[in-house]
């Protein structure tokens, strides 16, 4: 006879130890997430589930470590095509003399689905269930979105300067509205506006940014205070910085993101403390490219909202979010000569809690909690780099990589286990990557 006191459920997760972010520092060990359809519906002691619930997908994962999903807050997917083409050169140059003309030569709605893609299955494999996009031709990037699995906030890009997608800032923008209404009823993709930077759009443009933010409760996501050079030129030609300009304009609030942020001063952290603005953080792209290293401790004396991004491909070399956060906090460390600073819990919010917040989702993901959407990374620590285990959320932040990464659920759904993908075929992604780059090589 069947106990009818016992729930049939999707999924149940069985695990040493879990990391749920919320509550904050704690580590639950030897407890079991309880998914039903899309949703955690309970965190229980694994002793307990057997007399509670049941279902055919019971993983039991001896091993392992549970995480939020982790969140990567600042790419362009696509360019993972371009991965290494442009490599130590300064960002001028860099953009100048290499991305500009390659992007005007190569970046076509086929181009960026299967940069995308192949970025979606490199993301999933480095356990992010959910990325913040900011390129050309969105809906391209939705249909391999839509293909991967992933949960995505698409950036609709705006700028003032033409390309091959668009060839003013109206045009950015009429054309960026109306690849949103084609994702609005997915339930795995939000939309922003994604304005590129203060250097590459005026104000006209952004207060018609501002109005579609407001008219249709978007976020904003835009590269800010990169390097000294777009501070300057700013003060030249505006006579302010471009936070204060920002600002001015209404643009800065707590649906803003400020990627990079890496010259700050006093007036400028006080705005975006005081407009609860958030700022991610692109550790590994800002040190390639020779922009310098934002100051961690500032940003968090003034309390503000701190999340991790890779950046693209052409500028960091590979879409690994944890990498990003495990450097952040060495440099931190390093730059402030305390090693207190940035802790391994303070650093796995980054990755998940703070940046869902920045995202405008702090109530559906980056945390393992009841209600919540069950999106999650789990890491196999049996491994000589991983043992003994002391402090499983230390060693998340210092020793573990990529390669411990076992599984990985978007939404109640697996989409990675032990080196498979669910909803992307590996070697198709390869084939792509290589007819691309045989294509371009052979045209440069």
């Amino acid at each position: 006879m069947t106990d009818t006191r016992i729930q049939p459920v999707s999924t149940i997760i069985s695990a040493k130890w879990i990391c749920p972010v919320r509550p904050h520092n704690k580590v639950l060990e030897d407890h079991s997430i309880i998914i039903d359809e899309d949703r955690i519906i309970d965190i229980i002691e694994t002793k307990k589930v057997a007399s509670l619930y049941q279902s055919n997908q019971h993983f039991q994962l001896h091993h392992h470590i549970v995480t939020p999903g982790l969140i990567n807050a600042h790419t362009h997917a696509a360019m993972n095509l371009f991965r290494g083409f442009a490599d130590d050169q300064p960002l001028d140059t860099w953009l100048n003399d290499f991305i500009w003309p390659l992007e005007k030569k190569w970046v076509t709605p086929d181009f960026v689905h299967d940069g995308t893609l192949i970025a979606c299955a490199e993301m999933l494999k480095s356990g992010v269930t959910t990325f913040n996009e900011m390129y050309f031709y969105p809906e391209a990037a939705s249909r391999a979105i839509k293909q991967s699995g992933m949960r995505a906030n698409i950036g609709l890009f705006v700028m003032d300067y033409p390309s091959n997608y668009a060839n003013d800032g109206e045009d950015y923008l009429m054309k960026g509205l109306e690849a949103r209404d084609g994702w609005r009823d997915e339930s795995l993709i939000t939309s922003s506006l994604a304005p590129h930077a203060p250097y590459s759009i005026s104000d006209k443009t952004l207060n018609q940014v501002l109005t579609y933010a407001n008219q249709l409760n978007l976020t904003i996501h835009m590269h800010i205070h990169e390097t000294e050079n777009e501070i300057s030129e700013s003060l030249k030609q505006y006579q302010i910085r471009p936070i204060e300009r920002l600002n001015r304009l209404g643009i800065i609030s707590p649906q803003f993101m400020a990627v990079h942020a890496v010259y700050l001063n006093d007036e400028d952290l006080s705005t975006l403390s005081k407009e609860s603005a958030s700022v991610i953080h692109c550790p590994t792209s800002n040190l390639k490219l020779g922009s310098g290293i934002a100051n961690i401790e500032a940003l968090q004396k003034n309390h503000i909202n701190i999340c991790i991004g890779t950046d693209g491909s052409a500028s960091n070399n590979k879409q690994d979010v944890l990498h990003d956060m495990q450097l952040a906090s060495l440099l931190a460390k390093g730059m402030t000569k305390n090693p207190a600073i940035l802790d391994a819990k303070i650093s796995l919010d980054m990755v998940t809690i703070n940046a869902a917040k920045a995202l405008g989702l702090e109530d559906c993901i980056g945390s393992i909690e009841k209600g919540k959407f069950a999106d999650l990374t789990v890491f196999n620590m049996d491994h000589l780099s991983t043992l003994p285990m002391f402090d499983p959320m230390s060693h998340l932040v210092y020793a573990t990589t990529r390669e411990e990464v076992s599984h990985v659920w978007v939404n109640g759904l697996l989409q990675y286990e032990e080196g498979h993908l669910t909803s992307i075929d590996i070697q198709s992604c390869k084939d792509i990557a290589l007819r691309w780059q045989l294509k371009i090589k052979q045209n440069i």
